[in-house]
């Protein structure tokens, strides 16, 4: 049995990886445009890796709001194989936990209407109307650290 590992992409190879996983999924299968795929966030946010042994088969990247108590969940990506296998919820329970989200008190992601059910699993709450992104229905989610007894969640000024 193959081990799978999630890990922060820390090198140029891990990024490249996390890139490609993203073109496959958006810009091949899910028709996005190439220039709205990537964007001057990508240098600054947090990248997650998903790999099988070594093969990358996901990512997700992060941004952090200006407080550092927000976390904005993005680009979260998973290879056509290997979807409905559980790595999407590992991934997304892998960002929760990394040590640079300690300080997060609120998660906030842009999901796209067909998969509002599978972060409404992960405890995420659906928030405001729809809009279209890419040509795509997103609704805004958010999700308190558990422990926390507020409800109030607010969008991060990145996006």
């Amino acid at each position: 049995m193959t081990m799978t590992t999630i890990r922060i992409a820390e090198s140029s190879q891990d990024r490249d990886a996390c890139f490609l996983i993203r073109k496959t999924v958006f810009v091949d299968e899910q028709q996005v445009p190439l220039d709205m795929e990537y964007d001057e966030h990508d240098e600054t946010a947090l990248h997650l890796l998903v790999l099988e042994g070594t093969r990358p088969v996901g990512t997700a990247r992060v941004l952090f709001g200006p407080d550092g108590k927000t976390a904005r969940s993005g680009r979260v990506a998973i290879d056509a194989a290997r979807r409905g296998q559980g790595l999407g919820r590992r991934l997304m329970i892998a960002i929760e936990d990394a040590s640079a989200c300690r300080a997060v008190e609120r998660f906030v992601l842009d999901a796209q209407a067909g998969a509002l059910p599978f972060y409404e699993s992960l405890g995420y709450v659906a928030q405001g109307p729809e809009f279209i992104e890419a040509g795509i229905v997103h609704r805004t989610m958010g999700k308190q650290r558990q422990g926390d007894t507020s409800l109030a969640i607010e969008t991060p000024a990145v996006a």
